[in-house]
């Protein structure tokens, strides 16, 4: 059953409080926009292995990636599409899945996971230094080595749950 949007008791409440960052005086506050696409065919999902990144390798991810700068959230997940797993994406097919708000070490993150049913050509490892294997997963049976918000942003999706925290 699809939950109401509106409804509050949907979004994920972080378990503690954020501490100050560690930003300058007069500075203001920055954010990482980060994209990520979730290629859903049926009830498989398309999953790649991080490998020689330094940030969670040998565990499963999303096809991801950060704004280049002048450029929509759309249109980052197309171009990062296009870059990663070789597909050519309809921006207008695309659909706002969950938001995220994430921090990370010191570093906080705005993730938009977007949804897509429709693409064009084969998905494939386009870049084989950062990632060693690219597979459809069952929503029910996804991998163990699952990065962890990963699996967060996933189970929301499933749930039809809007918004999340992860890491406070």
């Amino acid at each position: 059953m699809r939950r109401n949007p509106w409804d509050p008791t949907d979004f994920v409440k972080p378990s503690t409080m954020a501490s100050k960052s560690d930003q300058k005086p007069g500075e203001r506050f920055k954010i990482v926009p980060t994209v990520y696409l979730v290629l859903r065919r049926r009830d498989d999902i398309l999953l790649a292995r991080r490998c020689n990144t330094g940030f969670h390798d040998g565990e499963y991810s999303l096809p991801a990636g950060h704004l280049d700068g002048m450029e929509t959230l759309v249109q980052a997940v197309v171009r990062e599409a296009k870059e990663e797993i070789g597909i050519h994406l309809d921006g207008n097919c695309l659909r706002l899945g969950h938001v995220m708000h994430r921090k990370e070490g010191n570093e906080e993150r705005a993730n938009f996971f977007f949804v897509s049913t429709e693409w064009r050509g084969h998905p494939r490892i386009m870049e084989p230094l950062k990632c060693d294997d690219l597979r459809w997963f069952c929503l029910h049976k996804l991998p163990p080595n699952l990065i962890p918000y990963i699996q967060q942003a996933i189970t929301c999706l499933i749930q039809g749950i809007a918004y999340s925290e992860y890491g406070w």
